[in-house]
């Protein structure tokens, strides 16, 4: 992508004008970033999608100030009515299940695959809407279908009121409110409070990003790192033959102590071992993903990465799916563009080497990768 380039998605602004101005910084509204924007798909379409188990979805209703959440899936009955107001279904993850939604989440490839989570998809009837909240990851809120009301500020009272399912600011203070129009678009930095409420029935798009909290990753690559170590080392266990009867029993062992810092030290001897499980936690498809296998079809006219199929890369590794494979000169320069495109091209195949081509070749007997001419519906 030419991050240069003027986008009217972004307003007329440039990806790397709107990085430097905006990202992380401070909320902006583009009237018309996407001109003649229609929902893609209809509303028994989503509807349809929220019954599946593999589904994430999610249905929140007020009454008064009394509100109610509950998990999908959900079959048709057990929504509401439609000319019923105040309830709202959220489905998540649509960009893993429908093509259409799948090129709209990658028209926000001037950020790092790294950070870019999913397309959610909010159906609201008249008056919808989950409460004055706020997130802790940055998202644009693109409507498709009718209008909604948003009402936003920066605010540094983030109470939440009491014994409620849903985590509703206690005390909201907007700053700015718009009505939105099919094809306009919002962005909020993190920590922004917000209201969207529905005038009509409405359909509301969230691109989301990925935002992991210091703690959860650190417990994540801990993990990772010490099945990898105890793969490599086996069930090795401390033993202590030379050990003295003790008239403290209380104290931990000094030879204990230095044994764990071998195991932890162990653990981190391959300097690339951060960045390689850092990458594969990052690459890791979500839980309900799974991928049909599929007999090769060849490389010849080209391939596509699978819209479920998450692939990234660092300077030594090419990591997919939760996989890593270390790689370096033209076989890394393509598998890096294949990365970053998600796609190559017949030209682009014949200048790979039979190593490349193997390892492309089981990615598309695995299902995460499809044959270029033929996208999936």
């Amino acid at each position: 992508m030419d991050v240069t380039r003027p986008l009217a998605l972004l307003g007329g602004l440039t990806a790397a004008q709107f990085m430097k101005r905006h990202w992380q910084k401070k909320p902006l509204l583009v009237r018309g970033a996407l001109p003649g924007f229609a929902p893609l798909l209809s509303r028994a379409q989503l509807f349809a999608l929220a019954a599946k188990d593999e589904v994430e979805s999610r249905l929140v209703a007020r009454a008064g100030r009394q509100w109610q959440f509950r998990r999908g899936p959900f079959q048709r009955r057990a929504l509401p009515p439609l000319a019923r107001p105040n309830w709202t279904l959220l489905v998540q993850g649509v960009d893993l299940h429908h093509q259409g939604a799948h090129e709209l989440l990658s028209r926000f490839r001037f950020l790092p695959q790294a950070r870019l989570d999913d397309l959610m998809i909010s159906y609201a009837a008249d008056g919808g809407g989950v409460g004055p909240h706020f997130d802790s990851y940055d998202v644009f809120l693109l409507q498709a279908q009718g209008r909604r009301r948003w009402r936003f500020g920066r605010q540094d009272d983030l109470g939440l009121l009491p014994e409620l399912p849903l985590k509703i600011l206690a005390r909201f203070e907007p700053e700015a409110e718009f009505v939105l129009e099919p094809g306009d678009m919002l962005y909020l930095p993190p920590r922004y409070a917000h209201d969207g409420i529905a005038l009509g029935e409405c359909q509301t798009y969230s691109i989301g990003f990925r935002s992991p909290a210091g703690a959860e990753l650190a417990r994540e690559l801990l993990q990772r790192l010490s099945e990898d170590a105890a793969e490599a080392a086996g069930e090795r266990r401390y033993r202590d033959p030379m050990q003295a009867a003790t008239a403290a029993p209380g104290a931990i062992p000094a030879p204990l102590q230095q044994f764990a810092r071998a195991a932890l030290a162990a653990a981190l001897r391959d300097p690339l071992a951060l960045e390689r499980v850092l990458g594969e936690s990052l690459s890791e498809p979500k839980p309900s993903v799974w991928f049909e296998g599929a007999a090769a079809a060849g490389l010849d006219a080209g391939v596509m990465l699978d819209r479920r199929t998450r692939m990234m890369y660092d300077r030594s590794h090419v990591f997919i799916n939760g996989e890593s494979h270390r790689a370096s000169g033209r076989d890394a320069a393509l598998l890096r563009t294949l990365a970053d495109d998600r796609r190559l091209d017949a030209g682009q195949l014949a200048r790979a080497s039979a190593a490349a081509r193997s390892l492309l070749a089981a990615w598309q007997q695995a299902g995460w990768l499809q044959p270029a001419a033929e996208p999936r519906p």
